[in-house]
């Protein structure tokens, strides 16, 4: 059932601008989606988010710049465009006097799927999404976690080729949360182009190959997560247990290259290190050369929450 697209970029966002009243939602954001990638858009309620997810989805009508989808600007053939997307938004609808079964079927036949490939088309997403058993269960006695996997059944039924996805995980418990990086992960292997806009930090670090952070309208970072944390010169914090810390010790650390301070503290001391001049394995490497007899070894883990309080405060270091 499934097809892939061709290569290049997916999506290009070429200097959008999006203004509702006096309002600038989005200032002249630009980047670039290459096809099978993951790419998460983080930032605040307001920051301009599901605007710029809406002129991708050709539901804005009114901005400025140049958007495309698979090469087409979408104000140029909207409906060619919604042919090669699925578009969820965050929220799910009402929907309450549907099955499951109705439910991808009303979407089939909105999608002009034609009506003998329709139920085996309905089973291949309830399977991909695992709610076979949920066929003709009530939508609304569906709980999130499935309402969730439901409304992505319903946005793959015409094989896009890029999946737009509005605070997907919003709401869900860590089980629900799980299931649906799973599927998006799978999405993914088959090939899909995948934008996903999120307030769960953590859980789109693992998941999106790269990262754009946007606040008031603006993108101020993107790129893989290693690329963030180098925007930023981000430093590692490691935390040491070594036997018999003395103040010749502390200074012989501080003076390894890369080590941008030690803090001594109750029952271990904190190394700061540039990465980019010190790897975490290398340090480990050069306490032992110091003969440090280490009980304890533990870098902080550098994650999405500390880059984006860094940049959204404009604090880079």
């Amino acid at each position: 059932m499934f097809t892939n697209a061709g290569s290049g970029n997916v999506v290009s966002v070429d200097d959008l601008h999006v203004t509702y009243g006096k309002v600038q939602a989005v200032r002249g954001i630009s980047f670039e989606i290459p096809k099978g990638e993951i790419f998460g858009f983080i930032g605040p309620n307001g920051a301009g988010k599901s605007s710029t997810i809406r002129v991708m989805a050709t539901l804005q009508k009114k901005f400025k710049g140049k958007v495309r989808v698979n090469g087409i600007e979408v104000r140029d053939d909207p409906d060619r465009v919604r042919e090669m997307i699925g578009y969820m938004p965050d929220f799910f609808g009402v929907y309450e006097d549907l099955s499951a079964r109705e439910y991808l079927h009303f979407f089939a036949a909105a999608y002009r799927l034609p009506k003998d490939r329709r139920e085996s088309v309905v089973d291949d997403v309830l399977e991909l999404t695992d709610l076979k058993n949920k066929i003709d269960a009530p939508v609304d006695s569906l709980s999130r976690g499935m309402k969730q996997r439901l409304a992505l059944a319903r946005v793959l039924l015409h094989d896009p080729d890029l999946l737009l996805l509005d605070e997907p995980a919003s709401g869900l418990d860590p089980r629900a949360r799980i299931e649906v990086r799973e599927l998006l992960k799978a999405m993914q292997e088959m090939g899909k182009t995948v934008l996903i806009s999120s307030h769960i930090l953590h859980e789109l670090a693992q998941l999106c190959t790269r990262i754009g952070i946007i606040e008031a309208g603006q993108l101020v970072a993107e790129g893989s997560l290693n690329e963030i944390f180098q925007q930023l010169s981000l430093k590692r914090v490691v935390h040491v247990q070594v036997v018999k810390v003395s103040d010749e010790l502390i200074s012989e650390i501080e003076s390894i290259a890369g080590v941008s301070s030690v803090e001594r503290q109750v029952d271990r001391i904190a190394v700061r290190l540039r990465e980019d001049e010190l790897a975490v394995e290398d340090l480990h490497s050069e306490l032992v050369g110091l003969g440090c007899q280490i009980r304890m070894y533990q870098p902080e883990a550098m994650d999405m929450e500390t880059a984006f309080m860094k940049l959204t405060e404009g604090v880079t270091s």
